[in-house]
């Protein structure tokens, strides 16, 4: 399998938080086989807590800017899977991306929605990055072999 290289684009509603995590995750765990970027719907501002939260895995997103999934369609840009990362609650404002890819739904909390202390604010993005972390790793596994890429 070394040598294919799949384009992988995650999507969220504002491309501050979740979308950014799983792109930086399939980026480091992905061995290579991978291209991924993300985008949202509504691009907003990197969420700081998520910044913090991710130096603790050794990946640095402070220069780390969004963008928008219709900047991406109007660039024509092709993708072999779109997955989205939004949670249940947001699941119908969720983008489309158009065209024909494999598509998948991984649905997390969304870390902006956080309320309470700091503390109690980084202890739940840190859960939320840490679900992120063992769905990418697990989606590497999963899609080694040539039969998950088959139309």
């Amino acid at each position: 399998m070394s040598g294919i290289t799949h384009r992988v684009l995650f999507v969220c509603i504002h491309n501050s938080a979740r979308s950014q995590m799983a792109e930086a995750f399939l980026r480091k765990y992905g061995q290579g086989r991978f291209e991924s970027e993300s985008a949202g719907i509504e691009p907003g501002k990197m969420n700081p807590v998520v910044v913090t939260v991710m130096k603790e895995e050794g990946i640095d997103l402070t220069d780390k800017k969004t963008q928008g999934v219709s900047a991406l369609i109007r660039e024509g840009r092709r993708y072999d899977l779109v997955i989205t990362v939004c949670d249940e609650a947001s699941a119908e404002r969720c983008p489309v991306f158009p065209g024909e890819m494999k598509r998948l739904a991984w649905s997390f909390e969304d870390p902006s929605s956080f309320k309470g202390s700091e503390t109690e604010i980084i202890g739940r993005t840190r859960s939320v990055k840490d679900q992120i972390k063992q769905r990418v790793e697990n989606f590497v596994a999963e899609t080694e072999g040539l039969d998950f890429w088959k139309k």
